[in-house]
């Protein structure tokens, strides 16, 4: 059986987990979402969405053709 999570779900859950547990304050962790979404209208937006989606494919043993 194969379960898929979203990546974004998966950071949610460690973003929420950190807020809870670690005592990471919620601005920390708004102003670290807001860098992302300003990073990938960048230059360097495609390097990390390649990065990004070849390290999930090596964890999930698939290759993309």
């Amino acid at each position: 059986m194969n379960v898929s999570l979203p990546l974004v779900l998966v950071l949610g859950l460690v973003a929420w987990a950190a807020v809870r547990f670690l005592g990471v304050r919620l601005w920390v962790v708004a102003v670290a979402a807001l860098f992302g979404f300003l990073l990938s209208q960048t230059v360097l937006g495609p390097a990390i969405d390649s990065t990004t989606r070849t390290g999930v494919d090596r964890i999930n043993d698939t290759e993309r053709p």
